[in-house]
C-alpha cells in the first residue's frame, strides 16, 4: 500500500523527510495509441528446438498515452492519470504521456509521481504546449520535498500566466524543453523545496528557484537566474550568473567538459525512432537550437519493446539477437541479471520502467564496451541482499573509451520506501570514461521497509574506473560511505548528499577513528581527481548529539583539487565539525548555516 502524505508504515511522518532542511529554505528565499505495428511477443523460446527470434518493434503497450492535436478529451485524460499518481509515491502505477508533434491549446498538465510527459519531435519546438506542465505540491500541504520520479522531455511551453511551475525534488529531469516564458522552480506559496536537475533547455525568461536548496543546470539557455539558497551550479549554461560562491552560492562552469544527450523516442512520419545524440565536448547551450540535431537514430523495429512481466532470460535473449531495449511503462521482476555484452547498445524507460532483483542478483550488468546507453528507468532494491544493484563493466575493466563512452542518464536507484530492500553497494562503475549524467541513489529515509538494518545499504556509489565524470550526482542516506571513488582522474559537477538520519548513536557510524563515514570519499591513491559544486547535510534526528567529522575525504595531492563545497547541519540535528578532511569551519547550533570550503587545498 502506498501510505498517505502524513504518515508513514515505518511509525514516523513522512513530514520530517528535510522538513527543517525546507523551512530553512524557506526562510532564505522568501518572496489512445496510433501508428504501431503489432504487439511484441514476449515469450520466451521452448526447450528442445531453436529459439525463435524474438520481434522488434511493436504496441507500446497501455501505459504510453500518445496524443495528438486532434484527439478528443486530451484534458480529462491528463487529469485522469494525475488523480492517481499524484500522491503514489511508492505506488505501481507508471504513465508516459506523449505528444505528435503539433500544437495543443488550454491544457494544464499536472505531473504526478512516475509520469513522464514528451514531445515526440525531433526538435522541442515540433511541439507546442499552449498552457502549463505542474508540478506542484497541493497533495503535501505546499511542501515539494517529496516530489520525486517525474520527468518533463523534449516539448515547447508558452505559460498562460508567461511563468511555469515545476516545483520538483531528486529524480525530477526537466530536459530539452523550451519555456518560451518563464520557470519558477517552488510550489505555490514558495514552500519547502529540494532538487532538482535541467539539461538541454530554453528558458527564455527568467529562472526562481526561491526555496529550491541546491540545483544543477548543464548545458542550457536562460534568461536569467533568480537567487540562491544553498548550492546552485551552473555548466555550459549560457545566461548563468557569475561565479561568486558562496554569496550567491553559485558555482559557474563556463562549458561542460564531455556531455552527450539522453537518447529520446520521435516520430519520423508515422515511424517511431529513437534518436542518439552524438558526444559533445566542452559543450555550451542546447543541442537542437540550430536545425536538426546532431547524431543518429535507430528505428524501433531494432529494439526489443518489452512489457511487465518479461522474464530478464527473455530481455537477455532480446539482447543476445541484437536487439535494444525499450522497457514500457511498469514494473519488471529479474531473476538473474540483464547482461548487456554489445557495444552501442540502447537500454531506454519510458515512464519509470521499474527493475526488481527479486534474489539477490544484480538487476543489470554492462560489459567493457564502447557507447552502452543507459537511460531513464528506476532500480528497486529486492528484499533479498543484492551485493550490487548496477554494474557498469566488470571487476577490473581497462578499455579506453574516450571515444565513445558509456552514458548512465536518469537511472535511478532506491533501496527501501517501496517495501523492504537491501543492497551493499548500489551503483558500480568499473569502465573508464563512464558519464554519469543525473542520478540519485537513495536509501530510503520513510515509507515501507525502513529502518537502520531493515533497508541496510552500505554504499551508495562505487567508481573504480579512470576518467569518468559524473554531472549531477544525488547520493544520500547510505549507512558508510554515500560515494567512494578510486578511479584515477575522477571529476565531479555537482553533488547533493543527506547522511542517513537514522543512525541510532555515534558508534553506528564510527569509522575508526573517524567519526562518522564521509558522504564524498577519494580513496588514498587516488592523484588526480575534481570537484565543483559538492553539499553534504546532516539531520540526524534519532540521536542529535552524533557528531561527523567531515563530509568530504580525500587524499593532500596537487592534483585532487576541489572547488565550492559545503556542509549544513539540519536544525542542530548532528553537527560536522570540518567540510573536507580538518579544514572548515565546524557547524553549530539550530540555525542551518552552511559552512563553506571555496577552494581545496
Amino acid at each position: 500500500m502506498t501510505p498517505s502524505p502524513t504518515s508513514s508504515s515505518s511509525g514516523r511522518s513522512a513530514v520530517g523527510r528535510r522538513a527543517v532542511l525546507g523551512a530553512a529554505a524557506a526562510v532564505a528565499s522568501a518572496p489512445a495509441l496510433g501508428g504501431l505495428a503489432t504487439p511484441a511477443a514476449a515469450a520466451p523460446s521452448g526447450r528442445g528446438r531453436s529459439p525463435k527470434a524474438l520481434p522488434g518493434g511493436g504496441d507500446l503497450g497501455p501505459n504510453v498515452i500518445v496524443f495528438d492535436p486532434s484527439t478528443p478529451g486530451i484534458q480529462a485524460k491528463l487529469d485522469e492519470v494525475f488523480k492517481k499518481q499524484e500522491s503514489a509515491q511508492f505506488g505501481t502505477g507508471r504513465y508516459a504521456l506523449l505528444f505528435k508533434p503539433g500544437s495543443y491549446s488550454g491544457l494544464n498538465a499536472q505531473i504526478g509521481f512516475y509520469t513522464s510527459i514528451a514531445g515526440l519531435g525531433l526538435s522541442p519546438d515540433d511541439t507546442t504546449i499552449n498552457g502549463d506542465i505542474t508540478v506542484d505540491a497541493g497533495w503535501f500541504n505546499g511542501n515539494a520535498t517529496q516530489n520525486f520520479w517525474r520527468s518533463a522531455e523534449n516539448l515547447a511551453v508558452v505559460p498562460v500566466n508567461g511563468t511555469n511551475r515545476w516545483a520538483v525534488a531528486q529524480a525530477a529531469p526537466f530536459r530539452r524543453m523550451h519555456v518560451r516564458g518563464g520557470l519558477n522552480l517552488a510550489p505555490d506559496g514558495y514552500g519547502w523545496a529540494s532538487g532538482g536537475y535541467i539539461a538541454d533547455s530554453r528558458i527564455d525568461g527568467q529562472v526562481g528557484p526561491y526555496s529550491q536548496q541546491q540545483w544543477y543546470t548543464r548545458d542550457s539557455a536562460i534568461g536569467g537566474w533568480l537567487n540562491g539558497v544553498w548550492n546552485m551550479v551552473f555548466s555550459g549554461v549560457e545566461g548563468a550568473p557569475g561565479q561568486s560562491f558562496p554569496n550567491p552560492p553559485y558555482t559557474t562552469l563556463d562549458t561542460t567538459p564531455v556531455s552527450r544527450e539522453k537518447p529520446f523516442l520521435y516520430l519520423n512520419g508515422s515511424e517511431y525512432r529513437v534518436f542518439l545524440p552524438e558526444k559533445r565536448t566542452n559543450a555550451r547551450g542546447v543541442t537542437w537550437g540550430n536545425g536538426t540535431p546532431r547524431g543518429t537514430s535507430l528505428p524501433l523495429s531494432q529494439f526489443y519493446v518489452a512489457k511487465p512481466g518479461v522474464t530478464a532470460a527473455t530481455l537477455n535473449e532480446a539482447l543476445t539477437q541484437g536487439l535494444h531495449l525499450l522497457l514500457t511503462p511498469g514494473i519488471y521482476h529479474l531473476d538473474r541479471p540483464v547482461q548487456v555484452n554489445r557495444a552501442n547498445t540502447v537500454v531506454l524507460g519510458l515512464g519509470y520502467a521499474t527493475l526488481i532483483p527479486d534474489n539477490g542478483v544484480t538487476a543489470l550488468k554492462v560489459a567493457d564496451v564502447d557507447g552502452v546507453r543507459l537511460a531513464g528507468f528506476l532500480i528497486d532494491a529486492g528484499p533479498v541482499n543484492s551485493a550490487t544493484l548496477l554494474e557498469v563493466g566488470p571487476q577490473g575493466a581497462a578499455a579506453d573509451h574516450s571515444a565513445n563512452p558509456t552514458t548512465v542518464q536518469d537511472v535511478f536507484i532506491r533501496i527501501g520506501g517501496a517495501g523492504p530492500g537491501k543492497a551493499t553497494t548500489s551503483m558500480v562503475i568499473n569502465s573508464r570514461h563512464t558519464i554519469v549524467d543525473h542520478t540519485w541513489v537513495w536509501r530510503a529515509d520513510h515509507g515501507d521497509g525502513v529502518g537502520w538494518e531493515t533497508n541496510r545499504a552500505d554504499y551508495g556509489v562505487r567508481v573504480n574506473g579512470d576518467d569518468v565524470l559524473a554531472t549531477g550526482l544525488f547520493v544520500e542516506h547510505f549507512n558508510k560511505y554515500d560515494v567512494q571513488w578510486f578511479g584515477q582522474r575522477g571529476r565531479t559537477i555537482f553533488f547533493q548528499n543527506e547522511k542517513a538520519y537514522d543512525a541510532p548513536n555515534q558508534a553506528a557510524i564510527q569509522n575508526g577513528s573517524i567519526k562518522g563515514y564521509a558522504a564524498y570519499k577519494v580513496a588514498d591513491a587516488v592523484t588526480t581527481h575534481e570537484g565543483w559544486g559538492l553539499g553534504s547535510y546532516c539531520y540526524y534526528n534519532v540521536d542529535p548529539s552524533i557528531v561527523q567529522h567531515h563530509g568530504f575525504a580525500a587524499p593532500n595531492a596537487s592534483g585532487v583539487k576541489f572547488h565550492n563545497l559545503l556542509v549544513v547541519s539540519l536544525g542542530g540535528q548532528g553537527q560536522y565539525e570540518r567540510v573536507i578532511n580538518d579544514t572548515g569551519s565546524p557547524t553549530s547550533g539550530t540555525s542551518t548555516v552552511p559552512s563553506t570550503v571555496v577552494s581545496y587545498p
